[in-house]
């Protein structure tokens, strides 16, 4: 009763019931599970509870019973003792070993759907959220977060239970012994109960803020070891140290007022389960010595007390790393209560058949609500299997524009047609399997080179791996690798240059064969020869497919079907390279100041 009265008062005075509710929906599917392993763990508890009951039939059965000679004092204390071994030795380890082990089981399952559940959900987010939330953020929810959630089944639904059932076991074998006694060895549970209201109300506050520094020096750690490089290059160790000092400092501070209030919990509620033992010596004594208890009876319910004050104190123990799951509970929640910016619609169909003709119609774009608008009232038509370029200063709106296309953000005004449907009809998968996207900077995961362009189809069989790679002009450096296909790239592609990488990118769209192209600055920032392989495989990439090409360097784009400068998030020329050139507007003067860019790079 005390200690359910004390949970609840945490999870009143922090959590809310939503969230539980919520957390229990995972829980749900091994609710058997949990039952059989509580049913389990009171046996386990239960059996140490014939100890006192022991203790007292052999004092006052055996040890002082008068009516026994000595060898029959012996052979009743052998044939007990061997019962107890059967019980203790026989029966107990094996019920111990399925309690923990369906405890462990149970609990990890139920974090591996939530886990499950919160990558589903992280792959659902825009690129949005991803621009204005940082990755170590994530990950602390994902893992430390969810890790935490574990002591609430644990403890909250499996510990707590056997708990209260070994309290009520234990009173009632009191109660059976002597009532008098029982009720003065219960006589602190509502001091009990009140500290533990008391304390443990903030507990949960100080635990969530602790747990939010934390997440905010995983994060910084998870930004900084990423840019090392870039530390190291600037010789700024000094004031990175410096700058991570403070971070930790600010999880040392939260970390220190936790532990201050923590130890003042511990230290008033073990004091009160202190106080009982001697209440009950007092005056068990007292009874013993006035004839009205035996002596063997004031054993057993010395014994008693440890056993109905021991649950106690488990719960004060746990109460930390219970109110810590209570905290992270709310931040898995929060983070799961994070919405989609880009949704399907209640009537989107699948995308099956795609003929490549797009239109922008009157389409303007803000990042967020009140911001300044990036695309100001595009409109532009491209028809079947034409290739698109994208020119114009940075910062005009060229990868906002193609970033449309697939809906990593949804347009604010205005529509996109595909084929003359709006492509906010289709679902978001669907629509995004249909097309390719060559980024100026491509991630590549850890895994193999193969596993990176299976990326494109994970399904491909190795022939189609092979081809795509030589369609990319990527087979023959990935031939030369220490281990081929098989080579492992490191994270990012650290192992690769900038070159290999691009033309692993380019391999896996070959492999999705898209009808759908976008190329966003694919060859800036390469080297000579780089750039000439891997325009080559992005023209023969590009052939009878519609294509978009965000280019910064102009020569690269005068073969363009079109070309589009954009400027200030507005269409100002549109036209093929020549017409633009002749037009001698915008467009011939960039082309021309880069131009003379090239010549004095050359002369040089």
């Amino acid at each position: 009763m005390t200690c359910s009265t004390g949970v609840f008062h945490v999870i009143k005075g922090g959590i809310t019931l939503e969230s539980i509710r919520r957390y229990l929906a995972f829980v749900k599917p091994y609710r058997w599970q949990i039952i059989v392993t509580i049913i389990i763990g009171i046996i386990k508890f239960a059996i140490p509870l014939i100890l006192p009951l022991l203790l007292k039939y052999v004092v006052d059965d055996i040890l002082q019973n008068p009516n026994l000679a000595g060898d029959e004092k012996v052979h009743k204390l052998l044939v007990m003792m061997g019962i107890m071994v059967v019980i203790f030795i026989v029966l107990r380890p094996p019920i111990e070993y399925y309690r923990q082990y369906f405890a462990q089981w149970t609990s990890n399952k139920i974090l591996f759907d939530l886990r499950g559940a919160m990558y589903e959900h992280i792959q659902k987010l825009s690129f949005k959220y991803y621009s204005n939330t940082r990755a170590g953020e994530i990950i602390s929810r994902v893992i430390n977060d969810v890790e935490q959630t574990k002591t609430f089944v644990v403890t909250g639904l499996m510990n707590l239970w056997l708990d209260m059932a070994t309290i009520i076991i234990a009173i009632i074998l009191m109660f059976s012994m002597n009532v008098k006694l029982t009720i003065v060895s219960i006589l602190l549970f509502p001091l009990y109960a009140f500290s533990i209201r008391y304390f443990f109300g903030n507990l949960r506050r100080l635990t969530r803020v602790r747990s939010q520094a934390l997440a905010e020096v995983q994060s910084y750690l998870h930004e900084r070891v990423q840019g090392m490089s870039v530390i190291k290059s600037f010789a700024i160790e000094e004031h990175e140290q410096k700058q991570f000092n403070k971070v930790n400092y600010n999880f040392l501070d939260k970390a220190l007022k936790h532990t201050s209030w923590n130890a003042k919990s511990f230290s008033v509620v073990n004091t009160i389960t202190d106080i009982a033992p001697l209440l009950v010596i007092s005056y068990s004594g007292y009874l013993v010595i006035e004839g009205s208890l035996s002596l063997g009876t004031m054993m057993a319910f010395y014994a008693y007390i440890d056993k109905l004050y021991n649950p106690l104190r488990r719960l004060v123990n746990s109460s930390t790393t219970i109110t810590q799951s209570f905290a992270s509970m709310d931040r898995v929640f929060e983070f799961m209560d994070e919405k989609y910016d880009v949704v399907d619609a209640p009537d989107a169909v699948e995308l099956r058949q795609v003929k490549g003709e797009l239109s922008f119609e009157g389409v303007s774009f803000s990042y967020n609500e009140g911001e300044e608008t990036v695309l100001k009232n595009i409109n532009i038509h491209v028809k079947q299997g034409e290739t698109v370029a994208l020119v114009g200063m940075s910062g005009g709106g060229k990868s906002t524009f193609v970033s449309l296309i697939p809906r990593f953000y949804d347009v604010t005004d205005g529509g996109i047609l595909l084929d003359g449907v709006d492509i906010r009809k289709f679902k978001v998968q669907s629509l995004r399997d249909k097309i390719g996207v060559v980024f100026q900077d491509n991630i590549l995961f850890s895994e193999s080179v193969r596993d990176n362009i299976l990326l494109g189809k994970p399904d491909a069989a190795e022939e189609e791996v092979i081809n795509a790679a030589k369609a990319a002009n990527a087979h023959e450096f990935i031939t030369h690798l220490a281990e081929g296909y098989d080579t492992k790239v490191g994270e990012r592609g650290v192992k690769l240059s900038g070159g290999q990488k691009q033309r692993i990118a380019i391999a896996r769209v070959f492999l999705k064969n898209p009808p759908l192209l976008i190329l966003d600055e694919a060859t800036s920032a390469l080297d000579l020869e780089s750039e000439h392989l891997i325009q080559e495989s992005l023209e023969k990439l590009a052939k009878e497919r519609t294509t978009f090409i965000v280019a910064h360097r102009l020569s690269t784009i005068t073969h363009a079907d079109r070309i589009v400068l954009i400027k200030h998030g507005r269409i100002v020329e549109v036209g093929t390279h020549d017409e633009l050139m002749e037009k001698q507007g915008d467009y011939y003067k960039l082309f021309q100041v880069q131009q003379l860019e090239h010549q004095e790079t050359e002369a040089n």
